[in-house]
Formats: C-alpha cells, structure tokens, sequence
C-alpha cells in the first residue's frame, strides 16, 4: 500500500510573490478560513506564522463572517424572531467568530494576488444565504485585502465582517513593540467577554500614544477611530529601532479587537489586531450591523504595510 500524504488541516497553501519597491513581498494564505498566516516584506516577517501541518491557533489570520466575535449565549433577535445559533465557544456559552472558520474556500490565483470564495448557506441560527469572498493582492510594501458580501437569497441578512491577522516584526521580540490604537472608545466586558457598555478610553486602555506589548494584557474591543485624511484607521506596531507595521481599515470598519497571548506556538507572545465593522454581540445590539437587501452587495478593504 502507497502511504498517502496526509492533507494539511488547513487546507490548500496558497504563496504569493511580487517585487516590491523595498524588495520581495510575499504571503502565505491557507484555504481553510481564508487565512493569511504569513506576509513578509524585503525579508521580514510581519505576521506572525505557525507551523505547517498544524490546525490554525487562535483564529489566525481568518476571515470572520458573518459576524465577528461573540454572540451571547448564541441568541439573537431577528426582527421578532428568535434565533439559536450553535454555541461554539462552550466554555463561555457563546456563538464565535460566524460561520466560515473552518469553511474551505474555492480558489481563483493570478499574478500577485489570489481570491477565495465561500458561501454561507442557511443553518441553525441563520436563515441566510451570503456569497462571500476575499482578495488578497499584494503591494509595494505588503497586501491589501477586499471583501465581498452579496446576499443571494431571501429577505434582509444582518452581516458583520471581521478578520483575525497576528502581527510582528522580524528579530523583535512581540513584547518590546509598541502598540498604538486609534481608538476614542473601548468596551467595558463581563466574566464571558460579552460587552456591558462603551465609554472613553483612559488609563492603560488609551493607546493613542502607545504602549510596550510587554505590558499589556489584551483581549479588548476598541471603537471611535480617528481617520487619516484619506479616510483610513491606522493601528501601528513599531520596533525599537523605529521599524513599524501599519494595520490600516477603511470607512466599513469603525471597530478594533486587539488580542495578544504567550500562548501562540512557537512564540513567547502574539499580538492580533482584528479589525471588525461591528462591535462583539452586534447581532443583539445592531450597533453598526448591516442588513443586505436580496441581491444587495458589500465590500470593504484593510490592508498591512511595512515601513523599515
């Protein structure tokens, strides 16, 4: 008998190359939750990789759709009608992170860039039907990533979209960056990380001038981001030596969950910065929860640069 191969638990690998004008850009995406799981610049690594041949840690690098983070007890209101979604996040009794996370998506690859696409099909909790996909295309100092939502079946579905990036910067240990938000608000949380209210960022939760990831303990959500002129929310990681990686996400993004974790293989400490176009639990608080119209479509656009 020929030993076969066996198939990585997230799936397809998919790696992305392009000349930029500071050197090689390159991505890693695995097909399972359209994941980006790895991108470098001129050689350096700015998100954050695991292992090959190991499920994805943490939600890294995938696509949250249609709702990112947490939905209480997995219970929402659907315009008079109560849902059940199925609790995937047992141990806080909550419906995580929607409904593609461990969804293998087609694949459609060109020069320098690379779509997927997966639909979400009605289910427990969702009587929706969402053609989704994701473009990453690669740029002079990193990628640039697009979503699309259409709902292509019956009646008005709430969508929110979120996405689960880890970030570095190559030879700095995580904890000696500095983290700056450009958030105005952050998200009071109870025992099960559930949202109780949103007030003005003060104290260690200001990070609007920065703060050494070292001495942080994040699992935070973030809103009212200040924007650049050109529209864009800017987070920023920046090294000692003042290299920096700029998470930057367009006007459909209004929300930052930031994330970080000594538990990531391979990694005394991992950052996520996530951004979200709806706070966790929008589903029953519909702060900034779209509801497409049949045939209505969304797109919205994030993206990472390296500056050495």
């Amino acid at each position: 008998m020929t030993a076969k191969t066996p198939i990585d638990p997230t799936g397809i690998q998919i790696h992305l190359r392009r000349e930029g004008g500071g050197g090689e850009v390159t991505a890693h995406i695995a097909q399972v939750g359209a994941a980006l799981r790895g991108l470098s610049v001129a050689g350096i690594d700015i998100v954050t990789g695991y292992p090959e041949g190991q499920p994805t840690p943490f939600g890294s690098g995938i696509v949250l759709a249609p709702w990112p983070n947490r939905i209480r007890d997995g219970k929402w209101n659907d315009q008079g009608t109560e849902r059940q979604l199925d609790l995937t996040e047992v141990a806080l009794n909550n419906a995580i992170h929607g409904l593609l996370r461990y969804a293998p998506y087609e694949i459609e690859e060109s020069d320098g860039a690379v779509t997927l696409r997966a639909t979400v099909f009605p289910q427990h909790g969702y009587p929706y039907t969402l053609n989704t996909s994701v473009t990453y295309t690669l740029t002079d100092a990193g990628v640039e990533v697009t979503h699309e939502v259409v709902n292509v079946g019956e009646g008005d579905a709430p969508v929110a979209l979120g996405t689960h990036p880890f970030f570095c910067i190559g030879g700095v240990e995580t904890a000696d960056l500095t983290l700056t938000l450009p958030a105005k608000t952050v998200f009071e949380v109870d025992e099960r990380l559930l949202p109780t209210g949103e007030v003005p960022v003060a104290g260690e939760w200001d990070l609007r001038g920065g703060a050494r990831l070292g001495d942080l303990d994040l699992d935070t959500g973030f809103g009212s981001l200040d924007r650049d002129a050109d529209g864009r929310a800017r987070s920023i990681l920046t090294a000692p030596d003042g290299r920096t990686v700029t998470m930057w996400q367009d006007e459909n993004w209004g929300y930052i969950q930031a994330f970080n974790t000594d538990q990531y293989p391979g990694h005394a400490l991992a950052v996520a910065i996530e951004p979200m176009t709806s706070p966790t639990d929008a589903f029953n608080s519909n702060q900034d929860l779209r509801r497409l119209a049949p045939g209505e479509t969304w797109t919205a656009t994030w993206g990472v640069e390296y500056q050495g």
